[in-house]
This record gives structure tokens, C-alpha cells and sequence, in this order.
């Protein structure tokens, strides 16, 4: 088990401050502590179960919107993909890179599997393809300022702008990683598949999954994402999921293991859902599908 420094006030105390205020409603610590842990986050959607998780769509119907180039400020604009519904409140957000000479359209299935669970998701580009990470970090952030004060009425009215993760593939990876590090406040993070020459990552104070494969020649997971976990000594949770036999590519295509994992760390931290503890701690067992797992357990 890895040691951790405390979480961050703006999680603790949050989830701590709703979890007193659940007991108190029905009648002390005594009472359900299930019910009371249950109503502790922003809860979205039905109970998750593995199966759920592992589905092409979660259970929310998903609109998308674009935004060309030419309206977007600091980024190469991208699709906004949201759940139509507006009886249980707003949702938390979620920025997703494209990596190195590649576009938005290789992010595209995770984002709309995203919001199908429950975010708003803005699928970026960026200003060229050949974008370094660091810029391609500041990039995420523009686009999440987009996302909280541009975008349309029928985005923004169902966006919690104070809740936003960020994940991104190969040097979109690593600006998630530079996105996390210049912005504390972000919610989660999880870089896929991260390559950037940086490889310590101790002023990251963000809840960080970094998702590597275990056949990647392009970042290879001893050179990338083993030392940017081991670097994340002030990251308040962290984990560490190496996909069995995959190459660098494999965010680039639909992988129900990934989404499974991305879906509960953004439930488990954008929105404080303790229900999607289950999927991360304890930590999964080697499988047919996960090489390696390892974790900051527990939350």
C-alpha cells in the first residue's frame, strides 16, 4: 500500500461536511450508515455495477454540440457531449486531449461514454497536432474555462463548473498531467498511455489514475507512467492501472477495462460518489485484462 498525504480540504472537508449532515438527518451514526454513505456525493444515475461500467452507453441519452476553431480562445475548439436530462441536477465536467499528430475523433467513444455516465465532456483539439504536452496542458485548461463561461446556455445550464476532471491520451496524457499541476482546484485526473520528458510529478495535488499498457514502445511504462505514479507524492489519492498486452493505442479505440476505471475515478472524485469505491478499493486483482494495479487505498 502506498502512504499518502491528507486529501486536500476541498474534498474532505466537503464529503465529511455532507456525510455529517446525512447522519444527522436520520438520527445519528447509529442509524443507516449505508443510506447516509450512499447521499454523501453528487450522485448521478442508478447504481453502478461492473457490468454497467463495462457497457458501450451508461444510462443517460447524450447530445453534442461543436465548437469550431475560430470560437475557441487558447484551443483548437471540439465537441461538448452532455446528458439531456435535467431533473437531477447539474453534472461535473470532464476535458478530454487528443495525443501527438492526432484529433479529436480518437477520444471521441470515451467522451460520449463519459457523459453517458453523467458529464458534460468537451473533446478538444488542439491548436496543431504537433503540440507539446505543456501546451497541450494550458490548452485543457482553456478549454475548461471555455466549457464554464462560453459555451452554450444549454451547456452551462447543466454544468457544475466548480467540478471538473481532465484526461488525455499519450502527450495529451502528459498536459493532463502539467493541466493537474497548474490547477489544483481540477477534481481528477487521469492521463492515458502519458508520455512527457518530465517525470516527476510531486507538486500534482489532484485524486491522479495514470492508465499505462503493458506493451506501449512509444511511452513505455518504465520510462512514463511507473515513474510519473511514483513521482505523485502530494497527490491526494492516486492510483496506477496497466492494461494487459496493450500497446500505446489503446485509448484510441474502445476498451471496456479503461472506461470502467475512468468512469469510476470521475464518479469517485469529480462527484464525490461513494458508491464507485467499490471498483477502486480495494484495489482489482491481476486479470486477463489488468497487468498491474496499484493504488493510494484507501480513499
Amino acid at each position: 500500500m502506498q502512504s499518502h498525504p491528507p486529501t486536500p480540504v476541498n474534498h474532505r472537508a466537503r464529503t465529511l461536511t455532507k456525510l455529517a449532515l446525512a447522519l444527522a438527518l436520520v438520527g445519528g451514526a447509529g442509524a443507516v450508515a449505508p443510506a447516509a454513505h450512499a447521499a454523501a456525493g453528487y450522485e448521478r444515475g442508478p447504481d453502478p455495477t461492473s457490468s454497467s461500467l463495462e457497457s458501450s452507453r451508461g444510462p443517460f441519452t447524450v447530445s453534442s454540440t461543436t465548437v469550431s476553431s475560430l470560437a475557441a480562445s487558447g484551443f483548437g475548439g471540439g465537441t461538448i457531449y452532455y446528458p439531456t436530462d435535467t431533473s437531477q441536477g447539474t453534472f461535473g465536467g470532464v476535458i478530454v486531449a487528443p495525443g501527438y499528430t492526432a484529433s479529436r475523433s480518437t477520444m471521441a467513444w470515451l467522451a460520449e461514454r463519459l457523459a453517458s455516465h453523467g458529464f458534460v465532456v468537451f473533446n478538444i483539439d488542439t491548436i496543431t497536432r504537433y503540440d507539446q504536452p505543456d501546451s497541450r496542458g494550458r490548452q485543457i485548461l482553456a478549454a475548461a474555462d471555455h466549457l464554464a463561461e462560453e459555451s452554450s446556455l444549454t451547456v452551462r445550464s447543466r454544468l457544475d463548473a466548480g467540478r471538473i476532471g481532465v484526461t488525455g491520451h499519450s502527450m495529451g496524457g502528459g498536459g493532463t498531467l502539467a493541466a493537474a499541476e497548474s490547477r489544483p482546484s481540477l477534481q481528477a485526473a487521469i492521463p492515458l498511455t502519458p508520455w512527457h520528458t518530465d517525470k516527476t510529478w510531486g507538486n500534482v495535488r489532484v485524486p491522479t489514475m495514470i492508465i499505462g499498457a503493458e506493451n506501449d514502445s512509444v511511452a513505455p511504462v518504465g520510462s512514463h507512467s511507473e515513474p510519473f505514479y511514483s513521482s505523485l507524492s502530494s497527490a491526494p489519492e492516486k492510483a496506477y492501472l496497466e492494461l494487459n498486452g496493450a500497446s500505446h493505442f489503446a485509448p484510441n479505440s474502445s476498451n471496456s477495462t479503461l472506461a470502467k476505471y475512468s468512469i469510476a475515478w470521475m464518479k469517485r472524485f469529480v462527484d464525490d460518489d461513494l458508491r464507485y469505491d467499490q471498483f477502486l478499493c480495494p484495489a482489482p486483482g491481476r486479470s486477463t485484462q489488468i497487468e498491474e494495479y496499484r493504488s493510494s487505498c484507501p480513499h
